[in-house]
């Protein structure tokens, strides 16, 4: 009976379902986004989240031996402890998104983007609020600009 079991699950064997959580968990790490199904980023989701929380809370040895069962590649472990850690250090807890970009042409899958938070080094969070609002007075219009400078141009 499948009673008390929450969480999402792939449709595969589970041993195929294990392989490809982890390769998609490795791609997500290394190239901190990656478009899949949204079947699959809402499978990941939670793993990723629970790799970058024991990478934050565990000590350096534990933290190794729990990024290696899940994650298929040395560097991207390496990411994680020494990056992706400092990275998320300030938030507690949703370290990724997810973004609707259509469906797949063959079988009309929904496709999505997941991606890191922050994904640029910290500079969205640096720079959130700090946008300053120029009042449309001070705004120039394209469409005048252009024609005054075709008018002043010698034909």
């Amino acid at each position: 009976m499948f009673h008390r079991r929450a969480g999402h699950r792939l449709n595969q064997k589970p041993a195929h379902a294990r392989s490809l959580e982890r390769n998609l968990v490795t791609s997500l790490v290394l190239y901190e986004a990656i478009r899949t199904t949204r079947k699959r980023a809402r499978v990941i989701q939670p793993i990723f989240d629970g790799l970058i929380t024991a990478v934050k809370n565990k000590e350096p040895q534990l933290a190794i031996r729990y990024l290696n069962k899940v994650v298929t590649d040395r560097n991207a472990s390496r990411k994680l402890m020494e990056v992706l850690k400092d990275r998320f250090s300030q938030r507690s807890s949703g370290y990724t998104r997810i973004v609707a970009v259509g469906s797949r042409k063959g079988d009309g899958a929904e496709l999505v983007d997941l991606t890191l938070l922050d994904a640029d080094s910290g500079q969205r969070t640096a720079d959130r609020g700090q946008t300053k609002k120029v009042p449309k007075s001070e705004v120039r219009n394209p469409k005048s600009s252009t024609r005054a400078a075709k008018s002043s141009s010698p034909a």
